[in-house]
């Protein structure tokens, strides 16, 4: 696990595949995501450096996002939190609906999966659900924006006091050359293009994604231009 500083409130937390953030109101911690499958005790060490962690705001249920979740609320606490439509996922009350893969994003979850823990992996019995709308309490208020189409309940957060906001991975930055793009392995296509229109629309200075490197300075009008491509 990599940690790297993008804010002096916020860092990122880079795992073999995909990433979360931690943002810091004085020595109050939330989490947006918590990684894959055993990444919960590293990320509740390392937390431990940097503050309490309060709350793990999960964007989707995949589980190299929700993965480490169980483990690091009960190592700290913190309560979690997912849009309603994605909660009984993430409990494991019932099975997450697969993707539809475009041919050209086979190959890619493939070399995804090879690089992801195999087997069941503890869920968090409770999941505070949340809805489109909603006002956390972190960053001067976290705006609940559902971005459906990743997921059913896929959902960004954005910090507008902060120009900060998180995609989830309805967003990503290439690997090849870190262009701004749709997210892959949606389970709807055209209303995952419908909701990166959405977040392209908002205003942000810093965009962080699921997969690839943040966009850092004039995030929204990155976001529009390649929104504008779909």
């Amino acid at each position: 696990m990599d940690l790297i500083e993008l804010l002096p409130r916020l860092r990122l937390l880079r795992f073999p595949v995909g990433q979360a953030y931690v943002w810091r109101d004085g020595d109050e911690l939330t989490l947006i995501d918590a990684g894959p499958p055993g990444s919960g005790a590293s990320i509740a060490e390392l937390a431990e450096t940097l503050g309490r962690v309060r709350r793990i705001v999960l964007t989707h249920f995949h589980e190299d996002h929700v993965g480490g979740a169980a483990e690091l609320a009960a190592a700290t606490g913190a309560e979690v939190l997912a849009h309603r439509l994605d909660a009984p996922v993430v409990r494991g009350e019932v099975p997450g609906p697969p993707p539809v893969f475009e041919d050209w994003e086979r190959p890619l979850h493939a070399e995804a999966v090879r690089h992801l823990p195999q087997g069941e992996y503890t869920r968090p019995p409770q999941v505070t659900e949340l809805s489109d709308g909603d006002v956390l309490d972190f960053g001067g208020g976290a705006d609940v924006v559902h971005i459906p189409g990743h997921t059913h309940g896929s959902i960004a957060l954005r910090l507008p006091r902060h120009g900060v906001l998180f995609t989830g991975d309805a967003v990503a930055a290439s690997p090849v050359d870190g262009s701004v793009m749709l997210g892959v392995f949606n389970l709807d296509r055209a209303q995952a293009v419908d909701s990166f229109r959405r977040l392209a629309a908002l205003e942000a200075d810093l965009a962080c994604f699921g997969h690839g490197d943040p966009v850092i300075g004039q995030a929204s009008t990155a976001l529009r231009r390649s929104a504008d491509t779909y």
